[in-house]
């Protein structure tokens, strides 16, 4: 949630800063502000609303080589101006902006800070309050500011500006992503690497209770307690095509559209030389010593990980569960003797997911991270890491991120099980591949089927059986988080348990059929709602289709078909959403990379 961008160099920092902060604007958009020191002094924006609005109330004539930006996701505090980032201490010589939450914030308010009028309703704005009240003890501004962090229970990603220290942004990451970028032409900080590559692709990677001193001229790392480290920068291997919406006009569409090139690439990243599916000896290794893997996830990762169980157990033959990572972290169930902990997070960054990995590594069990983003937060600290390979992912709304969990999840399994399959899978990801592209093809009759099921309705159903089951939750998870339809996935046989109760004439029933044990099934669970007024669409595969099925799925092998079923949920999704005039990319109260619990 949120994202900071700062910069510190030799250009005007103006439109620097509005650009990267429009690269990070799917972290947060309820808010946006930034923060320069000029020849006169401190000046600061901020705006209600879209990076946009920000950008409409700078000043085009601002002189200025160094800021600081933000854009917000809201935590502590309604989203409006005053809550927004920068904030500024009491008599303003200190601006700062910050990702995560302080746990402990009103303590500190009520030890340190009873007599300091306060702006916003916010945990922020008690860190720069603090920096400022050590610094009128007779601190200077490093240790003020180290004495500030030294008291911070929870996580935080800060960028600080000091009027009496305008050559210089003090930084400072606890369990918030954050990042320093170095050139001969400038230094800067920022969420995601994605949002200054338009000035460097070296990057150094900050770890938690690491502080910056960010000068024009060179970049100090340095512990809590002032010891200073020394870390190599690496390569951001971002393309700005990549991250650049083209002729699309939303990035879901170009993402969904992306998704056979994803598998494809995939295919070829876990390939030897000769062409043979592989994952890492190391990774093999830490899965044949497990007498159980356990699955940590959340959201559409979560969705994911219900069908990689499947994999898991079909393929590899080693038990598996599946936990919601909020859940888990708190509640921990009766473990194995020899655990192994996978986590999938398409950011790296979920806070839930790492309060996990957290404890998990606390208690000496060993850890596998699978995400899209190489040397995040829970790739660092895991014990291995299989990456997705899918590019950068920008719509709030998961697609190709989702897709491509799935084929690593199918590639692991299947090397875990050392061929022993009676398929070839390689062969048959190719032919999924196909599929998606045939389907990623037929967005005109997506669109027609998305405004005679969804026009005007308050909810809709999606039900499934075995796998379809697992992609019905994802299918109803995109609907209702950018079209804002209230939508359910069901176990099919499940609905009349309860839930058949909610159908209503005309009630949108999406229904999978592509697992051809249970097809029969399912079918009888949609006559059920059909009975009741329902209006059904079957989704089902070629080669079990029956008169009357809506979609025909091109056919593919039965463990493999959600990475096809998805994809008309995710194109009626978009559609549905287009038609009723929502914002695609950046659904309301929602943020891509959930950095707080």
């Amino acid at each position: 949630m949120c994202g900071i961008v700062g910069y510190n160099g030799k250009n005007q920092a103006a439109e620097i800063l509005l650009a990267g902060l429009e690269k990070l604007e799917y972290r947060g958009y309820d808010s946006a502000g930034m923060a320069f020191q000029t020849e006169d002094g401190l000046v600061q924006y901020k705006e209600k609303g879209r990076v946009a609005d920000l950008r409409k109330a700078v000043d085009g004539s601002l002189e200025s080589s160094v800021g600081i930006g933000h854009t917000r996701w809201a935590t502590h505090g309604v989203p409006d101006r005053k809550n927004s980032h920068p904030h500024q201490s009491a008599t303003g010589r200190f601006t700062l902006v910050h990702n995560g939450v302080i746990e402990n914030y009103e303590k500190l308010k009520n030890s340190y800070l009873k007599d300091v009028p306060f702006a916003s309703d916010t945990d922020t704005e008690v860190i720069v309050q603090l920096v400022e009240h050590f610094a009128e003890e007779g601190l200077m501004t490093g240790e003020a500011f180290r004495k500030a962090l030294s008291l911070l229970h929870g996580s935080y990603a800060i960028a600080l500006l000091d009027e009496q220290a305008p050559e210089m942004i003090f930084v400072a990451k606890n369990r918030s992503p954050l990042l320093v970028g170095v050139s001969e032409d400038c230094n800067v900080v920022a969420s995601d690497a994605m949002a200054m590559l338009q000035v460097t692709d070296q990057f150094i990677e900050l770890h938690d209770g690491e502080v910056v001193l960010l000068g024009r001229g060179g970049v100090t790392i340095e512990t809590l307690e002032g010891e200073k480290i020394e870390r190599a920068p690496y390569t951001a291997e971002l393309d700005m095509s990549d991250i650049e919406k083209g002729t699309y006009p939303h990035y879901m569409l170009k993402e969904i559209d992306e998704q056979p090139g994803v598998i494809r690439k995939i295919m070829e990243a876990y390939s030897t030389e000769d062409g043979t599916l592989t994952i890492e000896p190391a990774i093999r290794q830490a899965f044949r010593r497990a007498d159980r893997l356990y699955i940590i996830a959340a959201g559409t990762s979560y969705h994911a990980g219900l069908v990689g169980k499947e994999y898991i157990e079909k393929l590899a033959g080693l038990p598996a569960e599946v936990h919601i990572s909020s859940e888990f972290g708190y509640n921990m169930p009766l473990l194995s003797e020899k655990p192994l902990f996978l986590f999938i997070t398409q950011s790296g960054e979920t806070a839930d997911s790492r309060q996990v990995l957290v404890k998990v590594k606390a208690l000496g069990y060993p850890a596998i991270t699978m995400t899209n983003v190489p040397g995040s937060t829970l790739s660092r600290e895991a014990d291995h890491t299989l990456l997705l390979h899918a590019g950068p992912e920008i719509a709030v709304a998961s697609t190709k991120a989702y897709t491509a969990q799935l084929a690593v999840l199918a590639i692991s399994a299947y090397c875990l099980g050392d061929g022993a399959c009676d398929f070839d899978l390689k062969q048959e990801l190719g032919i999924a591949a196909n599929a998606i592209e045939t389907l990623t093809d037929a967005k005109q009759e997506m669109e027609s089927l998305a405004a005679e099921l969804l026009d005007n309705k308050r909810n809709a159903f999606f039900l499934g059986r075995g796998l379809d089951y697992y992609v019905s939750l994802e299918g109803a998870l995109k609907l209702k988080e950018i079209s804002y339809i209230q939508a359910e996935g069901f176990a099919g046989g499940e609905l009349k348990h309860g839930t058949i109760a909610l159908i209503e004439e005309g009630t949108p029933v999406i229904a999978l059929a592509t697992q051809r044990n249970v097809s029969a099934n399912l079918r009888g669970n949609v006559k059920e709602v059909t009975a009741r007024g329902a209006n059904a669409c079957i989704i089902s595969m070629e080669g079990d289709s029956e008169p009357g099925d809506r979609l025909i799925l091109p056919h593919i092998h039965d463990l493999l078909t959600p990475l096809a079923a998805v994809i008309p949920l995710q194109l009626l999704s978009y559609y549905a959403s287009l038609q009723r005039g929502c914002d695609v990319d950046k659904p309301r109260n929602l943020a891509k990379s959930v950095t707080v619990e």
